[in-house]
């Protein structure tokens, strides 16, 4: 079954955030946010094993904790949809304040 493409609400903003999460059932990983934006943001985790619908706290380091659910997973990657959008001057600031470093190596 083939499923339609649904243009993003928002655009995803790179970003190498450190971030605290935790499962509903109580269980925690450390981990870092790759892009973010007002609905979302992409996560990776090394310990945790997440399932397509499973409940998320999510706490970034300096800020207070917001909620979502994984939406999809790729490897230890996952997508994250909030529960609540954030505010678009915040996650300005955030890809500000925590810009993703791209590294050129030379071949």
């Amino acid at each position: 079954m083939n499923r339609p493409i649904i243009p993003r609400r928002s655009v995803r903003k790179p970003v190498s955030m450190a971030v605290q999460c935790r499962t509903q059932s109580g269980l925690r990983d450390s981990g870092e946010i790759f892009d973010i934006s007002a609905e979302g943001c992409c996560l990776q985790l090394a310990g945790l094993f997440l399932k397509v619908g499973a409940r998320l706290i999510l706490r970034p380091s300096g800020l207070e904790a917001f909620s979502g659910v994984v939406r999809w997973i790729s490897g230890d990657f996952a997508g994250i949809e909030f529960d609540r959008p954030m505010y678009g001057p915040v996650v300005d600031h955030l890809a500000l304040q925590h810009a993703a470093r791209i590294e050129y190596r030379r071949a």
